[in-house]
């Protein structure tokens, strides 16, 4: 079709009807007559004020053509020099008479191949469809006479550099970090990653606010099973927007009622890369950059990356000081106050003479006093984080001393109490998992209350309890307390301690990988 061909092509009443229909009901289809496309865009997104409708000439002819972005998302250098210049200079020739004609057929295919230069070009025919498209980023061109649109994949929203992880510090280790950008999260994996067998399944959660999602596994390690079950997790999930990877852990887990987390959320690339290698699955989600890593253990929660990079000796020891804090913060207070309520002859003599020369004076029962102190330190910590950084850790610092002074100074609570509440508290810091340590402080208070009414009892029955509650839980199919149960010897070779790298030469047998050996 030539250039002196291309004109407004008439409708027959039957289309026009076909049209109207579509208008009231959508989706909308193009008609191929510029203005009334235009019209139809427009009363989706028109109102929106940075949303830009751009009216030009292709070249020195007269065909009409309109581009439309999101000023802010969209790179305006691209605009600039691969598509306004390339369609309105670089299509036609000069001449020497003056006359400027078209170089080729003007066809939408022609425009994709031959004259704009952008690395993502796809055609479309649906308005609705492609309005999602440009509220991310990408620019529509319409051109009159056609019945398809070109969409161009030139989103460029603002994005934070990559810089290392604030949630996750790390002596010793990579000091890169996912960013709210899904690209460079995908990238920052294929890179660290080095595997053709990376595989990346792309989904659109949200019905309202669609948001690509990622689901990242390798392909000849990980079990198929566990991939399809994640997959079809998040294909049912029905929600108007999902604002961040919480929404998704919330919506998949195998029981919503446990206090436990059934996904693990980190910020770090050599993470997920090592739980990747493990047969494991990564769910990564736009506009976040925590990441999830499912299946997931209660041994996995008290794992940091560095302890593989430290030697197996000092990485040992680490873990097992994990183990001690994390009993400590949640049992510590509940066996004081059943030793002194309850149970004061277990107490060595010397110990217990000077916890009652301590508490003389106190006028509330050990349950009131530590309600107190672990109440205030909660608030305290709570403050700490939202107040602004330089003044939040002097605040919380400052505050915790203060307030244990002059509780113990004002005869309200007694000093071997404070230092039992200041052990739990730093106790709980020691759990590289913030989201455990968050169950962990409320589940204090719950085992508390049972030590208050029940002695050390309690304490037994509330530890029964979670264990038979940790005994039942699993995470996409595997036991959330594995590698401890089922009991297989070849996996806590990387539990309590962790022996050399030489030695762990399988996988987690929990996850039923493919590949249950780990080359090298």
């Amino acid at each position: 079709m030539k250039m002196s061909q291309i004109k407004k092509k008439p409708i027959k009443s039957s289309t026009m009807k076909h049209e109207k229909k579509n208008e009231d009901e959508g989706p909308y289809e193009l008609t191929g007559e510029i203005q009334r496309d235009l019209q139809l865009f427009k009363k989706e997104i028109g109102h929106n004020s940075d949303v830009h409708f751009r009216e030009f000439n292709i070249g020195l002819t007269s065909i009409r053509a309109v581009l439309i972005y999101v000023d802010g998302l969209s790179d305006k250098e691209l605009i600039d020099k691969h598509i306004m210049k390339s369609l309105m200079q670089d299509f036609t020739d000069a001449k020497g008479d003056g006359r400027h004609e078209a170089k080729e057929k003007f066809t939408v295919d022609y425009i994709k191949s031959h004259i704009l230069s952008l690395g993502e070009i796809s055609a479309a025919s649906n308005i609705k469809d492609t309005v999602p498209q440009i509220l991310k980023g990408s620019a529509v061109l319409l051109l009159d006479g056609a019945f398809e649109m070109l969409i161009l994949g030139i989103a460029n929203g603002k994005t934070r550099n990559i810089e290392e992880p604030v949630s996750e510090q790390a002596v010793r280790g990579p000091r890169e970090g996912f960013t709210e950008n899904l690209s460079d999260n995908t990238a920052l994996l294929r890179r660290n990653g080095g595997t053709e067998k990376l595989i990346f399944s792309k989904f659109i959660v949200g019905k309202r606010s669609n948001k690509d999602l990622i689901v990242a596994y390798i392909e000849d390690i990980a079990n198929p099973a566990i991939v399809e079950e994640v997959k079809s997790r998040i294909q049912q999930i029905d929600i108007d927007n999902v604002m961040e990877s919480g929404y998704v852990e919330q919506l998949i887990e195998d029981n919503f009622m446990s206090p436990f987390p059934q996904a693990q959320n980190t910020e770090r690339p050599d993470r997920v890369n090592a739980a990747l290698m493990e047969g494991r699955v990564a769910i990564l989600l736009d506009g976040t950059p925590f990441a999830l890593l499912v299946p997931v253990t209660f041994s996995m929660m008290l794992q940091a990356s560095e302890d593989y990079y430290e030697r197996w000796i000092s990485g040992s020891l680490i873990r097992l000081l994990r183990f001690v804090a994390i009993f400590i913060s949640l049992f510590g207070p509940a066996l004081y106050i059943s030793f002194v309520s309850f149970h004061q002859g277990l107490i060595p003599t010397k110990l217990a003479m000077s916890i009652i020369g301590t508490r003389d004076g106190v006028p509330f029962p050990s349950i009131i006093e530590a309600l107190i102190m672990e109440v205030a330190i909660e608030i305290l910590r709570e403050a700490g984080l939202r107040l602004p950084k330089p003044i939040g850790p002097a605040i919380g610092i400052v505050g915790a001393l203060i307030i244990g002074e002059a509780a113990v100074s004002a005869g309200i609570v007694s000093p071997i109490m404070v230092i039992v509440v200041a052990v739990t508290a730093i106790s709980s810091f020691a759990i590289p998992e913030y989201s455990l340590g968050i169950s962990l402080r409320y589940l204090r208070f719950v085992c508390m209350f049972f030590a208050a009414v029940f002695g050390l009892y309690g304490v037994i029955l509330f530890f029964l309890f979670i264990s038979s509650h940790l005994v039942k839980l699993k995470s996409f199919g595997v036991p959330y307390i594995s590698l401890a149960v089922p009991y297989r010897l070849s996996d806590w070779k990387d539990f309590i301690v962790r022996f050399p790298l030489k030695v762990l030469k399988e996988r987690p047998s929990m996850l039923h990988p493919k590949d249950p050996t780990r080359k090298g």
